[in-house]
């Protein structure tokens, strides 16, 4: 039986378990994405990089296995996360092989279809000043060239001090000298937010003159807190920022991969863990999905902006469109428009006095429901969750949401089966997991809590399957 959870447009494999995406790149054509696998179940273990392929970003091919542990190797207990880039025209990877923790890098010859394994660690132990604080923890490499020299990322943490980004540096991808910290966190600070005891999946941008870091963040290897940023500048090897915010809020967005598509474009994804328990995602034989693929863009105030890419809208069907519908505490579900697989884009009047939103695979009585909900009151944003089964998570998730005077409110909601993902006004993504517990809890809706509110525009789209085009 087909599990009903199961996202349709959203990537992921056809079966087992699935994190990171890792070594995405563009290369002749063809957008590659790889990703933490495990060919053996829906569990996290002996991983493995499943592989797929597309020309659209949106419609998928799967491809054979790309990298295996090698028995009695450097990767025997897992190929780990890392990146792709072209060196001199040849498609080189570079990942972390556990356990111990080292830093391997791989080639391909045949379009990036098999890799040939490089016999050594290219990085084999943290750097002397680390080593001791980091319990052997240095994983994730992100790699560049820049100034003539290749650099790169890898993500550890300091014992009792918090998470660390490393620097090294490189003039022929084999031989890495450490440099220092890019950054490093302080577990004794709470604000803006705490950044946890380790720091995993670095990136850096460049957007002009400014750059971005991007890390995920633990405070145990079972709780991981999601993903932030810093921007700031890059100059002489050193890291200044001036920027400190959350990525993407939600708790399930983790462990971010960015790539540089070919036209220039920031293009991301992230792992969306699951939000129930682990015995039903192996009962259902599937573990973690991929978000949408999103654009990030620096903003003048130095956040960054992360919206879906354009090429989505290809998976547009159905249209239902309104427009100036008023809504009031009376108002509920939309008549005739049911489903688990939609985008939905509404603009709200501006300068809006009382709590409003939308409804989302709300049961009739509304008793099971997700609502996507703008508190004006309190500047925030908040994603509630109603579900009687006590397997699936109902916390709500709480992000800011500040609108300037006359700024109406905008929300572009994509949701597919068990995925919700939701971006407002250019400033706040967030993302979460609904698990409905009747497959007639399909009904969607608007509200508002006190008053008359204007929807001044409101377009439904259902979405097509990415499996087939």
């Amino acid at each position: 039986m087909t599990d009903p959870h199961r996202p349709q447009y959203h990537f992921l494999p056809p079966a087992n378990w699935m994190n990171d995406p890792n070594g995405l790149i563009q290369w002749k054509g063809q957008y590659h994405m790889y990703y933490q696998y495990n060919p053996n179940g829906a569990f996290h273990g002996t991983i493995h990089w499943g592989h797929a392929v597309s020309t659209d970003l949106v419609y998928w091919q799967h491809l054979p296995i790309a990298l295996t542990p090698t028995p009695d190797g450097m990767d025997e207990d897992g190929c780990w996360s890392g990146c792709a880039i072209i060196n001199n025209g040849i498609p080189t990877l570079f990942y972390t092989g556990v356990h111990p923790q080292v830093q391997i890098m791989a080639t391909s010859s045949d379009d990036m279809l098999t890799w040939q394994k490089h016999p050594q660690p290219v990085i084999s132990t943290p750097p002397p000043n680390i080593e001791a604080h980091a319990g052997g923890h240095i994983r994730d490499p992100f790699v560049w060239r820049e100034n003539n020299h290749w650099y790169m990322l890898l993500g550890s943490k300091i014992e009792g001090s918090g998470g660390v980004v490393l620097l090294y540096r490189s003039d022929d991808l084999l031989n890495w000298e450490y440099i220092h910290p890019l950054l490093a966190g302080d577990v004794r600070k709470k604000e803006p937010f705490w950044t946890g005891t380790m720091w995993e999946c670095p990136n850096l941008l460049t957007f002009g003159e400014k750059r971005a870091l991007i890390i995920s963040i633990q405070a145990t290897p079972n709780d991981l807190l999601g993903a932030i940023y810093f921007t700031g500048t890059f100059e002489a090897d050193q890291f200044s920022p001036d920027v400190q915010e959350r990525l993407v809020y939600g708790n399930y967005f983790y462990a971010p991969q960015v790539m540089r598509a070919e036209d220039g474009r920031y293009i991301m994804w992230g792992w969306l863990r699951e939000g129930r328990s682990p015995h039903l995602a192996l009962d259902a034989g599937w573990d973690g999905v991929m978000s949408l693929p999103l654009e990030l863009s620096l903003l003048p105030n130095g956040k960054l902006a992360v919206e879906p890419v354009p090429e989505l809208s290809a998976l547009r069907q159905e249209n239902y469109h309104f427009d100036d519908l008023q809504i009031t505490p009376a108002t509920g579900l939309l008549e005739n428009i049911q489903g688990d697989a939609f985008e939905i884009q509404v603009q709200f009047q501006s300068d809006l006095q009382t709590e409003c939103g939308i409804i989302l695979r709300s049961s009739s009585d509304g008793r099971e429901q997700a609502r996507v909900i703008y508190q004006p009151q309190q500047h925030r944003l908040v994603l509630e969750r109603l579900n009687p089964n006590p397997e699936v998570h109902t916390d709500n998730h709480i992000a800011p949401l500040f609108l300037e005077n006359h700024e109406p409110l905008t929300l572009r909601i994509f949701l597919d089966h068990s995925v919700v993902e939701v971006f407002a006004n250019r400033k706040i993504c967030l993302a979460t997991r609904i698990y409905p517990s009747h497959e007639s809890s399909n009904h969607l809706g608007v509200f508002a809590e006190d008053g008359m509110v204007k929807i001044t525009s409101l377009d439904i789209w259902k979405l097509k399957d990415i499996w087939h085009e």
